[in-house]
């Protein structure tokens, strides 16, 4: 689990992008990830976008909303 520090998450990018990521994990068969930009705000991320995710992205990690489909029967 993640510990959001109260000035990140009162961040207005950072609740745009969790809400984005939110909306997309309920419908996703892949986890979806809050990350930092290169600017200083937040991005949200699909994971299966990207495959292994490179180390690069997941330093960058600040949320990760699980995803809200199972594909096992």
């Amino acid at each position: 689990m993640h510990i959001i520090p109260s000035s990140v998450a009162q961040n207005e990018s950072y609740q745009v992008a969790l809400g984005t990521a939110q909306r997309r994990a309920f419908n996703s068969y892949f986890d979806q990830h809050v990350i930092t930009d290169d600017e200083g705000g937040y991005i949200a991320i699909d994971e299966g976008d990207y495959g292994a995710l490179p180390m690069a992205i997941i330093d960058r990690i600040i949320y990760t909303e699980p995803c809200g489909l199972i594909d096992e029967y």
